[in-house]
C-alpha cells in the first residue's frame, strides 16, 4: 500500500512538472507571435534619411470613403521594421482636410510579420477606447490599416489588429478581428481630390 502511494506520488508530481513546462513552451509561442515592445530588442535602427514613397489611406471629408495618400515614410531594414515606419506613419496627423480613420493617442505597441505573409498589428487601448463607434467608422479603421500595409508591402497577404496585446473580437462590435484580414479595395476612392 505504501508503495502504490509512493508511486502515485511520482506520478503525480511528473504530471505537474510536465503540465508546468507545457505552461512555459505556450507562453514562450504565444509570445513569440506578438512582440512586446522592449528597448534592447526594439525596431532596428532606420537612417531617417532614406524614405520611400508609400500610398497611406485616410478618410475623405465625406466620412464615408479612404483617400490614398503618397507619403515618404523612413526607409525599414527590414520588412518587418518597414511595416512598423508604415503604421507610425499612418498614425501621424493626415493631410487637411482628410482625417485619420485611428482614434487620437492611439500608439503603435509592436509589429510581428509570419513567414506566411501575415502581419499582427498591435495598438494601444484607445484604438478600441477612443472609438467612435458606429460601422462605417470600424470599417474605414480597420482598412486604413489593412490596406495601407498590403498595398505598399505586397509580400503581406493579411493583417491582423490587436489591442493592448491581446487577440480582439472587434473594435467597436461591427468587424471581426479574430483573423488575418486581406486587403480590400472596396472603401476606397481614387477619385476624390487630394
Amino acid at each position: 500500500m505504501r508503495r502504490s502511494l509512493f508511486v502515485w506520488i511520482g506520478v503525480m508530481a511528473a504530471v505537474v512538472a510536465a503540465a508546468g513546462l507545457g505552461a512555459v513552451v505556450l507562453s514562450r509561442w504565444l509570445a513569440s507571435g506578438v512582440e512586446e515592445p522592449a528597448a534592447e530588442s526594439g525596431p532596428a535602427p532606420v537612417d531617417e534619411t532614406r524614405k520611400i514613397k508609400a500610398r497611406l489611406f485616410y478618410v475623405a471629408d465625406d466620412g464615408v470613403h479612404l483617400v490614398p495618400v503618397e507619403r515618404e515614410v523612413p526607409l525599414g531594414a527590414t520588412t518587418a521594421d518597414q511595416a512598423r515606419r508604415i503604421v507610425e506613419a499612418l498614425l501621424e496627423p493626415p493631410p487637411s482636410p482628410l482625417l485619420s480613420a485611428i482614434p487620437a493617442g492611439t500608439r503603435l505597441r509592436a509589429l510581428h510579420l509570419t513567414e506566411a505573409g501575415q502581419a499582427f498589428v498591435d495598438l494601444s487601448a484607445e484604438v478600441r477606447s477612443a472609438h467612435p463607434g458606429g460601422l462605417t467608422n470600424e470599417i474605414l479603421t480597420v482598412y486604413s490599416i489593412v490596406d495601407s500595409l498590403t498595398v505598399n508591402l505586397p509580400g503581406l497577404t493579411g493583417v491582423q489588429i490587436l489591442v493592448d496585446g491581446h487577440e480582439a473580437d472587434t473594435l467597436a462590435g461591427h468587424v471581426d478581428l479574430r483573423r488575418p484580414l486581406a486587403r480590400s479595395t472596396f472603401w476606397i476612392d481614387e477619385d476624390t481630390p487630394r
